[in-house]
């Protein structure tokens, strides 16, 4: 048994050194984070188990890996230590209970912080000015980049303070905010140059650039969360919480998301507070770190041999992990689209057991060149849907095949169509398509389009499952018996729900043009058809150049038309309504225009006494347009209560600003 011990700890060792170089050193790991913690957990279970298997050069007992020799050696004054890790409440309680032992403590209190996925730095300034820039390598000793870390933006060259202390060692991490992320690799892809894998090796890869400049053209980012060796007579010796108000006094980042807390409780409420809130937050954390405020208190719980006892870092569940693609196939979404889907074998990551991976489209799989057979990245952060990161195509076997997307729709056998600068392709079944039924017919039923009343979702899923309701036209053949046999659904419902069908009948052209779900056609559209053609039969005769004629439409819109037209099933769908339904002709247009002719209006916030679409029809019906977003074309913004973005893109932009006071008068003017 000892024997194998040993064997095993030697393997497991050989192991983990090799993923730390890949992973520190090289920027390019080859596991998961969740597999590297399961090496690492073994092999501290191991060495616990038979004490006389620790060796000094064990990864248990030091931090990382060897630094790089492509720089000079820094050495720290005082270990750059790792935290252990935490990764269930049990495992956090027992930590507090530790603390509270150590300590002679019934309650303690935390500081808590966001546990970055970036690189541990060290930065130390002497009289206020950097003067030397680490990573932390193994520990003890990492690799200057001193002149990489001074083209970082966030990190002061010399502190902001006229006292500044003759020396101070700031920890911190170097990390990339996912949205400049993203906007780096779509400025490799625009270049045809290979793209990164993710934030944390991106901002590796860049601090160990030989090229400083290389590292200034990179969109990195700092954050201190610690303190290593100081001369300063100022700064707080009481608790961690303060000495990171006084990193923050001298113009260093610092996390926003901390907080002081008490006790188990305290800890564990942050830990979901935090994770609820961490796909929003603009850059990666791979989970929090917990430590113990005062640091009177963390002195004498000390350290063991590779971290401290008075920290430990509650680790999220792994948002990445590595399996196979077992197939790809197709699933028709409810516009349409047509989404390539990996089919992976099972694995857990991000809390959850994967199985199933989005590719978005076509192009997508090219690029990242994903076939059937091959071994992959799959991420899975917060409730976003698992897609597939990367493909190791150096593990890829040879059988591996390439993704075709299918000619017609594997749910209605429709001809699929992708237009010219798309990348989505799209099922043209339209209205008959099942997979677009139930968002087809809610579409359509909606409060501005048609407006049946009371035709909710579930009401829709039980029509459409029976089978009752295949196309928008259906609904004007139920009746009230039948409607009483569903669930939850007495005869007065029913016949309320018949009501509302009936008054459907009778509606505004423009409403049942956009009730018709045509791509590219929304609300403003409708009405320029409405008011062009004056008819349905014209509307849906019209040849291409006619159709370029209505305001605002374009080739794109126009094909869409022409498009949703030349269906047969769309075609028999329209007059099947046709002959339900009888359409309003539109309003004549107000003499000269209107009053509000050629002006532009976005509405924003809520209104007191006008709901928004009020608002609109009021502006409408003086010959304006309203818009969605706002642009330099924009005439005005009208603002209400707890206004959004628009607001503040309007003050941006230097658009008119109006509240519903002035707006109201505005509509009243002659």
């Amino acid at each position: 048994m000892a024997s194998e011990a040993r064997a095993r700890a030697g393997w497991l060792r050989a192991q983990i050194e090799q993923h730390n170089r890949h992973y520190y050193v090289e920027d390019r790991p080859l596991i998961s984070d969740a597999e590297y913690d399961r090496l690492f957990q073994e092999l501290v279970a191991l060495e616990e188990a038979h004490p006389e298997l620790r060796t000094t050069d064990s990864p248990t007992q030091r931090v990382g890996a060897t630094p790089s020799d492509a720089f000079e050696p820094a050495r720290h004054e005082l270990p750059m230590l790792s935290l252990n890790n935490a990764f269930s409440p049990e495992d956090v309680a027992n930590f507090d209970r530790r603390v509270r032992e150590g300590l002679g403590l019934e309650t303690v209190e935390y500081a808590v912080e966001p546990k970055f996925d970036g690189l541990a730095v060290s930065l130390r300034y002497e009289h206020g000015v950097l003067t030397r820039g680490a990573t932390r390598g193994d520990g003890s000793q990492g690799e200057n980049v001193t002149a990489n870390l001074r083209t970082v933006r966030a990190i002061p060259l010399r502190l902001g303070t006229a006292t500044p202390p003759a020396l101070l060692e700031v920890r911190g991490e170097v990390l990339m905010f996912k949205a400049d992320f993203a906007s780096m690799n779509a400025q490799q892809r625009a270049l045809q140059e290979k793209e990164f894998v993710n934030p944390r090796n991106a901002a590796a890869g860049a601090l160990r650039q030989l090229d400083p400049r290389i590292t200034a053209s990179r969109p990195l980012r700092f954050f201190a969360y610690g303190i290593g060796v100081a001369q300063a007579p100022e700064l707080p010796v009481d608790s961690h919480s303060r000495q990171m108000d006084y990193l923050a006094g001298l113009g260093l980042p610092v996390a926003s998301g901390r907080a002081v807390v008490n006790g188990v409780a305290g800890l564990l409420e942050y830990y979901r507070d935090i994770g609820a809130r961490r796909a929003a937050l603009p850059y990666d954390i791979d989970g929090v770190v917990y430590k113990v405020n005062d640091l009177a208190a963390q002195q004498k719980l000390g350290f063991v041999s590779r971290a401290p006892r008075f920290s430990v870092a509650h680790k999220f569940p792994a948002e990445e992990a590595f399996t196979r693609v077992l197939d790809i196939t197709v699933q028709v979404g409810r516009t349409g689209a047509l989404t390539p889907v990996a089919r992976l074998e099972p694995v857990f990551v991000g809390g959850v057991t994967v199985t199933n991976a989005t590719l978005h489209n076509e192009d997508e799989v090219r690029r990242k060149d994903v076939r059937i057979g091959d071994r992959v990245v799959v991420r899975r952060a917060g409730d976003v849907i698992p897609e597939v990161v990367r493909v190791l195509v150096e593990q890829r076997p040879e059988q591996a095949r390439e993704f075709v997307m299918p000619a017609r729709c594997p749910v209605c056998d429709s001809p699929v169509d992708r237009a010219e600068q798309e990348a989505v392709s799209r099922c043209t079944g339209g209205l008959i398509c099942g997979a677009q039924r139930k968002q087809a017919i809610l579409h359509f039923a909606s409060r501005r389009a048609v407006d049946i009343e009371g035709l909710g979702e579930k009401m829709v899923d039980q029509l459409v499952e029976r089978e009752w309701v295949r196309t928008p036209a259906d609904l004007y053949a139920l009746t009230t018996a039948r409607l009483a046999e569903l669930d939850r659904m007495g005869e007065k419902s029913a016949a309320n729900l018949i009501d509302a069908i009936d008054r459907s009948r009778h509606v505004a052209l423009a409403r049942f043009i956009h009730a018709l779900g045509i791509r590219n056609v929304g609300e403003s559209t409708a009405r320029d058809l409405a008011n062009h053609f004056g008819g349905l039969e014209a509307l849906m005769a019209a040849p291409l150049e006619e159709l370029l004629r209505v305001p605002d439409v374009g080739p794109v819109v126009a094909q869409s038309i022409v498009g949703f037209f030349a269906s047969p099933q769309n075609l028999a769908v329209v007059q099947s309504l046709a002959r339900e339904m009888r359409f309003e002709a539109p309003a004549p247009r107000p003499a000269g225009g209107g009053g509000l002719a050629g002006r532009i209006f976005v509405l924003t916030g809520t209104l007191e006494q006008l709901s928004r679409e009020d608002a609109s029809l009021r502006i409408q019906a003086l010959g304006g347009k309203v818009s969605t977003s706002v642009s330099k074309k924009t005439s005005y913004v009208v603002v209400g209560a707890d206004p959004g973005s628009k607001h503040a893109k309007a003050l941006e932009l230097g658009v008119p600003i109006l509240d519903e006071a002035q707006f109201l008068r505005l509509l009243e003017q002659p």
